[in-house]
């Protein structure tokens, strides 16, 4: 018995009108880009300094979502290509008729310190349509709810609709972290710099830079602190070596916005915003410790501000309350917690331009995105932004962020 691996063409089928042949095409061309956005990579852009110079404003990279695992949708009914918002006519791309709770399929590994990771806001639970990435609990804090309220349209996101931010992971589950006058520590060791982390620095001696070296070595002038009466100047890391070279420059050290124990004013408050059990700053924080899944806290009415965000919030309790210096979940009294899930630390590295972990908290595990993995396409301020040379940055196209940061 023969069998036959081909059929003769039948000439009395009718064939597809090329309308049909477009849509079925454009069907096809959607379904494998949401597939692969989903569950393998994603495009990104930097659309602010934050992560200067490691990352430049317009650099157009791509996401890896095998890195840590794809995280399956919470709200699978939505437009496809689509974050949050529709296109055009606006509104939300999404509806919320469907929820999943949060699974992540396996990947090659998990969120590693250093790694620069692209994650869901934290705070953008709650947004402000007028300006959705910003942070509504600032806003809040500021204003006063029933103002903002008033002033402004607000709306609730799932996790997965949140806003994406892009920030490098200087701390783990477990970790401890300090920050004294400017300078990361974790678990009682200074953190590794990267030679284009960006920060203002006090300059010490009798000595001007001038505007060729400070254009050359994407320096720029910011103030005399009246304090000390040393310039603060803005630069990298890896430039620091070249300016404490230069004659009569004695001494060059992170500069502190505010000294140790001032909290400055709202606008300036950190997390946890306690001012009266937590008199920290953006250079001077902590130590706290970062919540690791299976780990239990004794709560108080001194450290409770730490965890009632995840407590009630991250990890759905929505009945947590605290009464008389007493904790209760569905009326139950409770005296410590253990974290259901694990947590991340995550800051910028430009570190004076930056809202990050030091303003909104920790990153939970389930608002993880992906990993930064390289740039497709740079376009704009050669340097960054801090002068005007504008144009294709032809050296960071295809190059990926490790090598970029180094």
């Amino acid at each position: 018995m023969r069998l036959a691996f081909w059929k003769k063409k039948d000439t009395n089928k009718k064939k597809k009108p090329a309308w049909r042949e477009w849509l079925d095409a454009a069907l096809f061309a959607v379904v494998a880009a949401t597939i692969i956005r989903m569950f393998f990579i994603e495009a990104y852009t930097i659309p602010t300094g934050s992560m200067e110079g490691t990352l430049k404003v317009n650099d157009y990279l791509f996401v890896s979502k095998l890195a840590y695992g794809p995280r399956l949708p919470n709200t699978p009914l939505s437009f496809p290509l689509v974050h949050n918002t529709m296109p055009i006519t606006g509104g939300k791309s999404y509806s919320e008729s469907v929820h999943w709770n949060y699974k992540r399929l396996p990947g090659f590994g998990h969120v590693k310190v250093g790694d620069v990771v692209v994650f869901n806001f934290p705070n953008n639970d709650t947004t402000i349509l007028e300006d959705p990435s910003q942070d509504y609990y600032n806003y809040v804090r500021q204003m006063g709810r029933q103002a903002v309220k008033e002033r402004f349209s607000v709306i609730t996101r799932p996790v997965d609709k949140r806003e994406n931010y892009i920030k490098r992971c200087v701390a783990g589950p477990g970790d401890k972290v300090v920050i004294k006058e400017g300078v990361l520590y974790v678990n009682d060791q200074v953190a590794p710099q990267h030679a284009h982390q960006r920060m203002d620095y006090w300059v010490e001696g009798d000595v001007k830079l001038t505007a060729d070296f400070m254009e050359e070595n994407f320096i720029v002038f910011k103030s005399v602190d009246p304090r000390n009466n040393m310039q603060v100047y803005e630069m990298e890391h890896g430039t620091v070596a070249k300016v404490k070279a230069i004659p009569n420059v004695k001494n060059v050290i992170p500069a502190s916005v505010l000294m140790p124990g001032e909290t400055g004013n709202i606008a300036q408050w950190t997390f946890p915003f306690d001012t009266a059990n937590f008199k920290w700053n953006q250079d001077n924080f902590g130590a706290l410790t970062v919540p690791k899944k299976g780990t239990t806290i004794q709560l108080s009415p001194e450290n409770v501000a730490l965890y009632r965000r995840i407590i009630k919030d991250y990890e759905e309790n929505p009945s947590f309350e605290q009464r008389d210096g007493a904790f209760f979940i569905e009326g139950k009294q409770i005296t410590s917690y253990t974290f259901k899930m694990d947590y991340y630390w995550m800051m910028g590295d430009n570190r004076h331009n930056s809202a990050d972990s030091r303003y909104f908290g920790f990153v939970p595990e389930d608002h993880i995105v992906g990993k930064a993995s390289f740039v497709w396409l740079s376009y704009g301020n050669n340097d960054g932004g801090v002068y005007n040379k504008s144009g294709m940055r032809w050296g960071r196209i295809f190059r990926g962020v490790g090598s970029l940061q180094k």
